[in-house]
């Protein structure tokens, strides 16, 4: 993506801040769960064919209580999502398929951000610009344009702000603060000519949010420089769910310990500490001599259920059960995700959520 140097006031004198909307905490009402069907070989090399069981299985258990919308690039990609869903005996009523051609499938990344304006009831999209984090996974052209295309199809405002940015670098509370890593955002492979400063600017003011608050690196493993996703997680307005790592051997041991350190420093708007509440990591999973950044911090919370990848591993109970007890009204489900994680990311970095008009 062409990098532009237009960081001017009168920018941003119509953003979406400007114009009333906001970017909704995940646990609100969501309307659908949006996904972009996964078909590249080359991020599950080797056995993408093993990967569609759970990824169907993440599908039906979200679609029993949501809609459930799927990028497909044509019919015959259709058909063959129809069938392997039948295999898990999936329930249709609530699937629905968009012909928008992807390179790839991690549609938090290059999916729509949707906004709401509470004040009009009126729902937008942000086409941030994409560029496969940094540029490492070329082509990405179709995944760029997927948000614009979206929005065209349901008829909604777009704004298209000329920068870099990922759904799963950011968390947001609900109550005006987004969370993000300067391991991701301040990397030079996305938003060169621009200042952390400037880059707060562009999320508060096409986010919809009031601050920003910063914490370090990403676990090993994440070649998306550090999502945010696998490693710190908002549940309400105040509380956290971050991952730590036990083993003072392991390589995300300090990794984590610094980020945790990072949240007892900060403060929300209010004045308030974070209430943060630690979360295991799985033993490190290892394939083709290769670590994966697996992490239970990568869960999808829906309106019914909050989906958890679990790994085979000693701490999947403790994992879901501490998970559970933030979510008391939803029913907390872990899905096997040893095969998807060979793709570097899991069930919140396949999703995107479009949230209800109340």
């Amino acid at each position: 993506m062409e990098q532009k140097n237009t960081f001017t006031q009168t920018y941003f004198d119509n953003s979406p801040k400007k114009q009333g909307f906001s970017f909704p905490p995940e646990w609100a009402k969501q309307e659908a769960l949006w996904l972009s069907w996964p078909h590249k070989e080359e991020s599950w090399p080797g056995k993408i064919e093993t990967i569609y069981k759970p990824y169907c299985q993440f599908i039906r258990v979200v679609s029993e209580s949501q809609k459930v919308r799927i990028n497909v690039a044509n019919e015959e990609m259709q058909n063959f999502a129809i069938q392997a869903l039948k295999e898990v005996t999936t329930d249709f009523s609530n699937i629905e398929f968009y012909f928008n051609p992807t390179n790839d499938a991690w549609c938090r990344d290059h999916g729509p951000a949707f906004i709401i304006n509470p004040s009009t009831n009126q729902k937008a999209v942000v086409d941030w610009g994409y560029n496969a984090w940094g540029g490492k996974y070329p082509p990405f052209e179709l995944d760029d344009i997927v948000p614009t295309r979206i929005a065209q199809k349901l008829d909604l405002p777009l704004f298209t702000p000329d920068i870099v940015m990922e759904g799963g670098s950011v968390e947001f509370n609900g109550a005006g603060t987004i969370m993000t890593t300067t391991a991701c955002l301040l990397n030079k492979n996305r938003n060169p000519h621009l200042t952390k400063e400037q880059i707060e600017i562009y999320l508060k003011e096409f986010y919809g949010q009031e601050q920003v608050l910063w914490l370090g690196d990403g676990i090993v493993g994440d070649d998306t420089d550090g999502h945010i996703d696998d490693i710190t997680r908002f549940v309400n307005e105040n509380t956290v769910l971050t991952v730590v790592e036990e083993d003072p051997s392991d390589e995300n041991y300090q990794i984590l310990q610094e980020n945790l350190e990072m949240l007892r420093s900060f403060k929300l708007l209010n004045g308030e500490s974070l209430h943060i509440i630690e979360l295991p990591m799985p033993a490190p999973v290892i394939y083709d001599g290769t670590r994966l950044p697996a992490s239970y911090a990568n869960f999808y919370i829906a309106n019914n259920v909050v989906v958890v990848p679990v790994f085979n591993d000693i701490n999947d109970q403790k994992a879901l059960d501490i998970i559970q007890s933030c979510f008391p009204k939803r029913k907390v489900i872990g899905i096997n995700s040893v095969d998807i994680i060979w793709g570097l990311g899991s069930f919140h970095c396949l999703s995107q959520q479009e949230p209800a008009i109340i």
